[in-house]
């Protein structure tokens, strides 16, 4: 028979349940025990979930309280000796790695994190050291989680981050200079150990994840692939499912070629359907194939007919006993239940499936292989409806959009000048100081903004009553930029749930849902639109806030707008259009946005790119260069409408440009802000070597950590970027928005942001 399986299960519970009781914890208003017992009910509940829908293989261990790549840092004891140290409980040192620890005489920074391939996920890199040495922590999660679901009577098949790909994707600690895939002898003992552990509680397979193989490998990569499998394999071992996703894998095919070791492959067949054939044909006589073939990324549903033409083209060449039905990854990426949206529109609302949804397509795909497609024609005929009634709907077509697409011209991508004459322009426009300082663009949210906007949505108070509460926390926020001395002021956005939801809520062609929340880092959540239709502008969406900000501000207000890749890639996007036609619709709606802020008086307007380096292809090549081709297209149609006396900014998250560095400098933004506290200083210097001409802002600290820089440590920062960058160019900034951070950290963080400016300030001044 053909088996279903998925890969993995979001964490976070129907209502954030992990998301409230991790902050509690944080806060100290729940004990130890009490998150510890609130993850066990998260997982026995999901397992349930999965069991009851008829999922024939349920993953375990796919549960973290913070990342699961964290989790393997602690479970090979691969923690940099600035947590170990101090003698935390593990669960404090666990969470310090994650987002810092700045109590009871104990301050260190959060361990880098950066996006997981080119999702919306953060996972935080493995940092390592020149005398790495690793070894199996006592109580091994994976295996404690196995027993756990083992006691409730389910069997489940532990997901384990590979060797290489942990390896892979870490990095040398500061001051170390370990290759890490050198340290591979060293890390598989403890991957065996875990693995007999794991045998010897019970697990017959385990998934085995090495994702990097989607990857153009470096040869050291790529080579460590077959050696350390074959030692990963004998009879005190589980069978090993060896799982990829995000990509194809025939590029690296020759890596799979005679590797017995493994019990079977998993392919991504949504993303990349073409590498069925070429793995099927690598696959030995008695190797499994799992089909990736129901979407672990997005919010559609999937199509019956299709997906079960896949699996059936796989039991044609293997039988039905060498196949599974999956998901194509970890439906870590979708939201946890569609039965929470009550609100849905009843038309749109067909065309979806979350987390839960998912688990039954899997097990009605296999049981359709299977049994035949009689045993379940009624799921089937409901399917095929829905998928038609979709592609036949009126709400996916807007005919003045795609005229107006149509008469877009070459010229409408530039600027009227180039940066020097603009520049002069705006220096004298706007007579900022050397080392300007400024905000990525929010301030906190308090539980007072969020009461508020909640009483709005649901009617409590008037549209008045709100904008007049709006008018007084800007008024607010300004008053404190003012005691701060910042140089170029933001309105904090108050008025915003997220950059994203905010602005898609004002366009045509966006849904939105209450509870469909996904997990981004850590704790935080987010709730992504969905792209149903062609998208337009039927009025301006952030002028009004913006320009009674600039009317009580002393200094240069700054205009923020989320860019049209990032609303984008962090909206749930169409699949039956490119991806291309949906940004340049979302770059014509912000360029009708840009030119009216500055008609309103709003002379420095940030447009954030902050997905940008998310979205890039994973492999080099036409694809990846076609998507920056459009991507830097829709950037420039949505900002070159300004006068060349407008300042436009662009921030980005990380500071990982050396691959398509050429397409960040043909945003020709004026300003871009980045990514680069927790990153070496280093990588700024490929702004030297390709001779950057416009202005750079590299983030002095990270936000993502309630832990409060010193003064001192911001100077050093500094002090590290003029060894890449000129005075000049320089520009002083958090790495990203504030929005979750709370005022008191907030206030002291910029207090020593200011400061540190002004000292360098006054040094090159004199």
């Amino acid at each position: 028979m053909v088996q279903s399986s998925v890969l993995g299960f979001p964490r976070m519970g129907v209502n954030r349940d992990l998301k409230k009781a991790t902050e509690a914890y944080w806060g100290g208003k729940i004990s130890r025990d009490d998150l510890v017992a609130e993850g066990k009910r998260l997982r026995l509940a999901h397992w349930k979930i999965q069991k009851d829908a008829g999922v024939d293989i349920i993953p375990s261990n796919d549960f973290a309280f913070y990342d699961q790549v964290l989790d393997h840092i602690q479970l090979f004891n691969a923690i940099p000796e600035r947590y170990s140290k101090h003698g935390l409980d593990s669960l404090d040192e666990y969470f310090a790695m994650g987002r810092g620890h700045q109590k009871d005489g104990v301050d260190v920074p959060s361990l880098e994190m950066v996006k997981w391939f080119d999702s919306n996920y953060h996972y935080v890199k493995p940092t390592l050291q020149d005398n790495q040495e690793f070894k199996l922590a006592a109580d091994p999660k994976p295996v404690r989680e196995f027993l756990e679901a083992k006691e409730a009577g389910i069997i489940t098949r532990p997901v384990i981050l590979g060797p290489v790909s942990f390896l892979a994707l870490g990095k040398a600690d500061r001051n170390q200079t370990v290759d890490p895939i050198s340290l591979l002898e060293k890390l598989l003992p403890v991957y065996v150990e875990l693995l007999e552990k794991l045998k010897a509680a019970g697990a017959e397979t385990v998934q085995i994840d090495e994702p990097v193989l989607v990857f153009d490998l470096r040869k050291e990569v790529k080579d460590a692939f077959k050696p350390a499998y074959a030692k990963l394999s004998g009879d005190k071992l589980p069978k090993l499912l060896l799982a990829t996703y995000f990509g194809d894998i025939v590029h690296n095919i020759d890596v799979l070629a005679d590797t017995q070791s493994l019990y079977g492959i998993h392919v991504d067949l949504v993303r990349n359907p073409e590498q069925l054939e070429t793995v099927i044909g690598a696959l030995g006589s008695e190797q499994v194939f799992s089909a990736g073939v129901v979407n672990g990324r997005n919010i559609w549903k999937t199509n019956f007919q299709k997906a079960i033409e896949t699996v059936e083209t796989a039991i044609q060449k293997l039988g039905k006993d060498r196949v599974i039905v999956a998901t194509s990854s970890s439906l870590l990426h979708v939201p946890h239940t569609l039965d929470s949206e009550k609100k849905l529109d009843s038309e749109v609302r067909d065309w979806f499936s979350f987390a839960v949804q998912k688990t039954s397509e899997v097990a009605i795909i296999a049981k359709a292989v299977t049994e035949g497609p009689a045993s379940v024609r009624e799921a089937l005929e409901a399917n095929a409806k829905s998928v038609q009634a979709r592609a036949s709907s009126k709400r996916t077509n807007n005919e003045a959009v795609k005229k107006r697409q149509s008469e877009i011209t070459p010229e409408l991508h530039s600027r009227k000048s180039a940066f020097p004459e603009r520049y002069a322009q705006q220096k004298e426009h706007l007579k900022l100081p050397l080392f300007p300082t400024t905000t990525i663009g929010s301030f906190p949210q308090t539980s007072e903004i969020r009461v508020q906007r909640n009483k709005f949505t649901k009617g409590d108070i008037t549209a008045e009553q709100y904008e007049k509460f709006i008018e007084k926390e800007i008024e607010e926020v300004i008053k404190i930029q003012d005691e701060l001395d910042l140089d170029v002021y933001v309105h904090g956005e108050p008025e915003r749930n997220d950059m994203v939801q905010y602005f898609g809520e004002r366009l045509d062609g966006y849904v939105f849902t209450t509870h469909a929340w996904v997990q981004s880092y850590g704790s935080r959540c987010v709730r992504p639109p969905i792209i149903v239709g062609d998208i337009s502008r039927p009025a301006p969406m952030s002028v009004k806030e913006s320009k009674f900000a600039a009317s009580v501000s002393k200094k240069p207000m700054k205009g923020m707008l989320t860019g049209p890749i990032t609303c984008l890639r962090w909206s749930f996007p169409r699949d039956d259009v490119h991806q291309s036609v949906q940004a340049q619709q979302l770059a014509l709606a912000l360029r009708d946005e840009v030119v009216d802020l500055e008609a309103g008086g709003i002379y420095v307007i940030q447009v954030d790119e902050p997905a940008l380096r998310e979205g890039l292809p994973l492999r080099a090549g036409r694809e990846r260069e076609n998507y920056l081709s459009w991507a830097v297209d829709s950037f420039k149609l949505s900002t070159a409408g300004v006068k060349d006396s407008t300042q436009i900014h662009s921030h980005f998250c990380y500071s990982e440009f050396q691959d398509f560095f050429h397409a960040i400098a043909a945003l020709d933004a004026d300003v871009l802000s980045i990514e680069n506290s927790k990153s070496d200083a280093k990588l700024l210097q490929v702004f030297v070597d390709k001779e950057y001409p416009r202005h750079i802002g590299p983030g002095v600290y990270d936000i993502h950590s309630p832990r409060v820089p010193s003064e001192q440590e911001i100077k050093d920062r500094i002090e590290e970027m003029l060894q890449y960058l000129k005075p000049e160019q320089l520009w002083i900034n958090p790495d990203c928005g504030l929005k979750t951070r709370q005022w008191k950290e907030t206030k002291a963080a910029l207090t020593n942001m200011v400061n540190a400016a002004k000292f360098f300030r006054a040094k090159h001044s004199s």
